[in-house]
């Protein structure tokens, strides 16, 4: 009887102190040494806050589970810490690099639209120049006044781009009446009548339909730059606004669960899954989400600004065309010089 029974009892007695010392060996390797040496590397706070092995009961707040925990409430205090650190820097990253390509694109839009004004006024002074020198010295006063003006507006000034071009005009009417329409006449007749001529320009039309055309082109060419430029610099501000963001008590703790809470069961190399991370970082940010739709319209915006400049090239014409819109207006005069007099004589 005892035979039949004794290779029963045996085995299973075996099997009993198989397991017995295998999960002996198991709770003797499970330490925490892989957490600390995260906690180490990541400079999350002092080693000596780290157990060497896990404990049961910790009384931790935010990293809460159901076996032993290799945290503990300094541990917690400073993961926390490190959270709120670690995101305000990636936060304060990715705004600068924002910040920095809205400035690059502003600087370069800048850089083009002095260039092609400093372009185009050398080629309206050279045009003065060579084919209307007899007015040239006198003139080019002017049409720096002009250009500087334009500069001026699409640097975000107050100033009106067409009253600009139109008193351009106005200036160019004396000197244009005295040397090419009536070049004999004699100086003293003419001073009396310079502030005349000026005032009365619009109203004797010696230039034709030209200052307008050129008034309104540019006016309208140059309002997109403007807008471009003053839309970038509104988005360096609001990106500057959005970076001081702060981080809420609830948003700390939802981000330490993601990030360090697997440290407590000493998973340190798992990862949270990209939803999760979504959904604490939007909880983070929620006070910055009504921003959301009108960054996008202010991104459209831009979009549409730069191919008005850019896909049609209307600025680059614009300013390119005021040579030509010129030497237009002065042979127009030329041409009508008679008329002109006349009228003149009368006003």
């Amino acid at each position: 009887m005892f035979r039949g029974v004794w290779p029963r009892v045996s085995i299973l007695w075996i099997l009993s102190t198989v397991l017995f010392f295998a999960k002996v060996e198991d709770v003797d390797s499970y330490s925490c040494h892989e957490v600390k040496t995260a906690f180490q590397m990541r400079q999350i706070g002092r080693l000596k806050w780290v157990p060497e092995v896990p404990g049961t009961d910790v009384d931790l707040l935010v990293c809460k589970h159901q076996g032993p925990s290799c945290c503990t409430r300094k541990m917690e205090d400073s993961y926390q810490a490190a959270v709120r650190r670690e995101t305000l820097q990636n936060i304060h990253s990715y705004s600068f690099e924002l910040k920095y390509l809205i400035s690059g694109h502003a600087l370069a839009f800048q850089d083009t639209f002095q260039y092609l004004l400093s372009f185009s006024q050398g080629h309206l002074s050279s045009l003065l120049e060579n084919s209307f020198s007899s007015l040239s010295r006198h003139a080019l006063p002017h049409v720096n006044q002009l250009f500087s003006t334009l500069s001026l507006f699409l640097r975000g000034s107050d100033v009106d781009v067409e009253a600009a071009v139109h008193s351009f005009y106005d200036n160019l009417f004396p000197l244009v009446y005295k040397r090419l329409v009536n070049p004999g006449i004699s100086s003293e007749d003419t001073v009396d009548r310079l502030d005349c001529l000026r005032m009365t320009r619009q109203d004797i039309n010696p230039f034709g339909p030209h200052p307008a055309a050129l008034a309104l082109e540019l006016g309208k060419a140059l309002g997109a730059g403007r807008a471009l430029g003053l839309a970038l610099e509104e988005g360096v501000e609001v990106v500057n606004a959005t970076e001081h963001v702060g981080l809420s008590r609830e948003c700390t703790r939802g981000l330490v669960k993601m990030q360090y809470c697997s440290h407590c069961r000493g998973l340190t190399l798992i990862k949270p899954c990209v939803g999760y991370c979504l959904n604490v970082l939007r909880g983070c940010l929620a006070s910055v989400a009504e921003l959301d739709q009108p960054w996008r319209r202010y991104m459209a915006v831009l979009e549409d600004l730069t191919h008005a400049i850019a896909g049609q090239h209307s600025l680059e014409l614009a300013l390119l065309g005021v040579r030509d819109q010129v030497n237009k207006a002065i042979l127009h005069a030329q041409l009508n010089g008679s008329l002109i007099t006349t009228t003149v004589l009368e006003v």
